[in-house]
């Protein structure tokens, strides 16, 4: 097994090269350093020399990928390219645009709230989903199954932004059960978080119910799973059990994509509930112009996803051992 995750993590190492350097093309090659420098100080405000102490300070005045004037390995290492984007790698993300800041002390304030919020919706959503699903394909044709298809339609058809408005009113407004927006540390966190990790799975149950009973539906018309029934197993353990494990595979082959969606979807939630989170962090760099920040962080929405698939990757071992030998 170690074999074959050495290989794949070779497989990600040159793909985050080249969504850094994609990012560095986008950001530098596209939009210049001195235009960086306009759109912070203002078009007309700004002056050559305050353009370029302004470049001076956040080091782009260096050039994008190779110093003539230095010697040695600096040729390199004093560029744009090295110390804008490969210098992520070791994890550091430099200083904000706007306040000079460093990135990485922000990060670490920050990506607690993040975490404390998408943890619980991303398994909260995959166990409701799961549930749901299997509950629906095993009453196939039901006025059950029905209803939660048609539940499945209407929670995809509404945006994520009535579900959030709603919630707040009935819930913190009018019943005053939880804070309508807000974060503290420690015991008072569950307050403030719970609100916005039920909206959070709420979220997530349409698409991902109908895809799973899809899955499910397919299993169930197999032959070990007519052998299981056969042998007097109860039905509990042949859905969760047996139907459950061999439909893992593409239940985790799945499970990257929600967890981009759902960084996504945090953005929202922080933002209108005021969690000082990732997503807040986003929103602000990009009002901001701060393209540090924005660099960083597609940076990591990059790395998160890739981690995912590594960890997809693991977990194809544990579930079918066969797939080492590929």
């Amino acid at each position: 097994m170690g074999q074959y995750f050495l290989k794949r993590i070779l497989y990600v190492i040159p793909t985050l090269f080249g969504v850094s350097l994609l990012v560095f093309l986008l950001f530098f090659a596209v939009n210049s350093p001195d235009q960086m420098a306009r759109q912070a100080l203002g078009e007309k405000a700004s002056t050559p020399e305050q353009i370029a102490r302004w470049k001076a300070a956040r080091e782009y005045d260096l050039p994008l990928f190779f110093n003539a004037e230095a010697t040695g390995a600096e040729k390199l290492t004093t560029t744009l390219f090295f110390r804008k984007s490969l210098r992520m790698f070791i994890g550091d993300f430099g200083v904000s645009d706007m306040t000079l800041e460093p990135i990485g002390e922000q990060l670490k304030r920050r990506v607690w709230p993040s975490l404390c919020l998408m943890v619980p919706v991303f398994f909260g959503s995959l166990f409701v989903n799961i549930v749901l699903a299997m509950s629906a394909a095993s009453s196939r044709g039901s006025g059950w199954d029905f209803g939660i298809q048609v539940c499945c339609v209407a929670t995809m058809s509404i945006s994520t932004l009535v579900y959030i408005i709603v919630c707040q009113f009935i819930f913190g407004a009018w019943l005053k059960l939880v804070p309508v927006s807000g974060f503290f540390p420690g015991q008072d966190m569950v307050r403030f978080l719970t609100l916005p990790i039920f909206i959070g799975i709420l979220g997530n149950i349409g698409s991902g119910v109908r895809f799973y009973r899809t899955l499910f539906l397919e299993e169930m018309g197999k032959d070990y799973v007519r052998t299981a029934r056969a042998k007097g197993l109860s039905e509990f353990r042949v859905q969760f059990v047996h139907i459950l494990k061999n439909a893992l595979i593409p239940i985790l082959t799945n499970a990257p994509v929600q967890m981009l969606m759902l960084v996504m979807g945090s953005v929202l939630l922080e933002k209108f509930f005021s969690i000082p989170g990732m997503g807040g962090f986003t929103i602000q760099a990009v009002n901001n112009q701060d393209f540090s920040v924005v660099r960083v962080m597609v940076f990591l929405g990059t790395v998160l996803y890739m981690a995912g698939i590594l960890l997809t990757d693991l977990c194809y071992v544990l579930v079918d051992p066969r797939v080492r030998l590929k």
